[in-house]
C-alpha cells in the first residue's frame, strides 16, 4: 500500500513502486493532468469499503494507493506493508488550493490553519493507529527528502519491500521538476 494525505506525494510513490516492478492495482478511471502529469493510480473501490472484500484479495504482491484516511477501513486477516509519504503540511495545502483554482473550484471552504490542525490531529491517530496494528509494517518516507535524495530512498524502500524492486529504476521517475509548490 501506499498511502498519506492528499497532495502528500503518493502518486509520484505508486509511479516509482510500478517502475520498481510491482503491478499497481488501479481503474484509471481519473488520468494524469496537470496537477499530476504523471498519473494518479487511484482505484475508486478504495473509496467504498464495503468492496474490499472483492477488490482486496486479488491486490497481493501489487500495490494499491489508498489515502490515509481510510486506512483504517483495512480487512484484518490480511497483512501489510504500507509506504506512507509525508509533506510539510503547508505544502500539501498549497498543492490543494493550486488544484483547485485550476479546476475552477472555490478554495477557500475551511481555512487553512483550521485544515492544518486537522490534517496533524489526523496523522497523530493514524500513526498510532498503524503502530498498533500487528498486520502492518509501515515505512514512512518524507517527500520532500524522497525528492531531493532519491538514491537513498529507493534503497531504503526496496530494503522495506525485501528487496523484490530494481532500485535504479525507480529513480528514474523522480522528477524534481514537479515539486512545485515548496515551503521555506
Amino acid at each position: 500500500m501506499v498511502s498519506g494525505l492528499p497532495r502528500s506525494g503518493t502518486s509520484m510513490m505508486m509511479k516509482m513502486l510500478e517502475a520498481g516492478g510491482l503491478e499497481p492495482v488501479t481503474d484509471n478511471i481519473r488520468t494524469a493532468d496537470e496537477d499530476n502529469p504523471k498519473g494518479y493510480y487511484e482505484l475508486e473501490n478504495v473509496k467504498k469499503p464495503d468492496t474490499y472484500k472483492d477488490w482486496l484479495p486479488s491486490a497481493n504482491g501489487k500495490v494499491v494507493k489508498i489515502i490515509s484516511m481510510l486506512l483504517e477501513n483495512l480487512l484484518p486477516e490480511f497483512s501489510y506493508k504500507v509506504v506512507f509519504m509525508l509533506r510539510n503540511i503547508d505544502e500539501i495545502l498549497a498543492s490543494q488550493r493550486q488544484m483547485l483554482i485550476r479546476k475552477g473550484e472555490e478554495d477557500n471552504k475551511v481555512p487553512d490553519e483550521q485544515l492544518s490542525v486537522m490534517y496533524k490531529k489526523h496523522l497523530t491517530k493514524i500513526e498510532k493507529y498503524l503502530n498498533e496494528r500487528a498486520n502492518i509494517d509501515v515505512l514512512y518516507v518524507k517527500y520532500n527528502e524522497a525528492i531531493e535524495s532519491p538514491e537513498k530512498y529507493a534503497s531504503l524502500i526496496n530494503s522495506f519491500l525485501e528487496n523484490r524492486l530494481d532500485a535504479k529504476k525507480m529513480l528514474q521517475v523522480i522528477d524534481k521538476n514537479l515539486y512545485r509548490q515548496r515551503s521555506a
